[in-house]
């Protein structure tokens, strides 16, 4: 089976990459892709670079070109729901785009014609993040994910996007990387570790939590294989 791992950004993949060793990395539009195996599992490891576009060339790339089956996207997102922390785990059930907007012809926030406003993850991954996050003693929380080429930082602008799509975080890549494993088939998993929350005190370091998040993601991910070889 061949699996792709896929963050957003290097520091997302660094842990993963650490933990395999060996590996072979391969170049393509403007890219780096890393092949390894683990267990009989062959892996395709890679960062997207920030933003949809990047992210739905590179889930691209790893399903055409690579031949993917299966997709988990780990990495970081804003807290919209005043529940979440910074620290939590989220597992997407859904996913949508919240700067999509053709509103003025009569159509509903984050829908694209032909398409959908949410796309939803593969039901069978999002059960084998929790088994495996509570064997590990994480919470791992159910939620909907907005995806947009914006960072925000706006309080009004996170109200909006949460009682619109009754969002649970926001992130830069998501949803972009569901609509291409849904549009070819791939089941996919999306999970995220909030950086930035309402009561975040001001010496948080978000280089720091980046790494840490990495590591606690990169244990969850390498759980999942473990699942998935079986």
């Amino acid at each position: 089976m061949k699996i792709a791992i896929m963050g957003a950004m290097y520091e997302e993949i660094t842990p993963l990459l650490e933990f395999f060793k060996t590996y072979e990395t391969i170049e393509y539009a403007n890219n780096r892709y890393y092949k390894a195996s683990y267990q009989g599992l062959e892996l395709i490891i890679a960062y997207s670079k920030i933003g949809k576009v990047n992210a739905s060339l590179t889930a691209s790339t790893l399903i055409e070109k690579f031949g993917a089956e299966k997709l988990l996207f780990s990495g970081v997102a804003g807290a919209l729901n005043p529940a979440l922390k910074v620290g939590d785990l989220v597992v997407a059930t859904r996913l949508a785009q919240h700067d999509v907007d053709i509103s003025a012809f009569g159509h509903p926030f984050g829908y694209i014609p032909e398409g959908c406003v949410y796309v939803q993850t593969d039901e069978t991954l999002v059960h084998i993040a929790h088994r495996v996050a509570k064997a590990q003693g994480l919470k791992l929380v159910e939620g909907i994910i907005a995806t947009g080429d914006q960072f925000i930082c706006d309080s009004t602008k996170k109200e909006w996007i949460r009682s619109t799509f009754q969002a649970d975080a926001t992130e830069m890549e998501g949803a972009s990387v569901a609509v291409v494993c849904d549009a070819l088939h791939v089941p996919f998993c999306v999970f995220r570790a909030i950086s930035d929350a309402a009561d975040m005190d001001a010496g948080f370091s978000f280089d720091e939590f980046l790494v840490s998040s990495a590591q606690e993601s990169a244990k969850l991910i390498l759980a999942m294989l473990d699942e998935l070889k079986r």
